[in-house]
């Protein structure tokens, strides 16, 4: 019923055009980790002139970027887990970032 109820949601101009975007540029992120850290290390190395020594880097990284970017499906697959936990927080009150936090373990 759930996957009926998917593709029945229609989603605003805000969750198209800005929520789901967000949510691709950190899964984005995750997925072009190794870029992402050696881009920063770089730029930790590098200081001032970052700028002309860590073009290679920062070159990788925009590709590896881009390339999920302009997937339709990574932004498909992102659009249902948006559709999953805006369900999901409509059924329980309880927004995903709250779900997601551990619980404190007592000692």
């Amino acid at each position: 019923m759930e996957a009926a109820n998917a593709e029945e949601i229609q989603l605003r101009h805000v969750e198209k055009d800005v929520l789901i975007p967000k949510m691709m540029r950190e899964k984005a992120k995750e997925r072009c980790a190794e870029k992402v850290q050696a881009f920063g290390n770089c730029c930790k190395e590098s200081g001032f002139l970052m700028v002309f020594k860590c073009q290679e880097e920062n070159s990788a990284l925009k590709e590896c970027l881009t390339h999920h970017y302009k997937d339709p499906a990574f932004f498909e697959e992102c659009k249902q887990e948006y559709i999953r936990e805006k369900l999901e927080f409509e059924r329980t009150g309880v927004p995903s970032k709250n779900r997601k936090q551990k619980l404190p373990t007592s000692m």
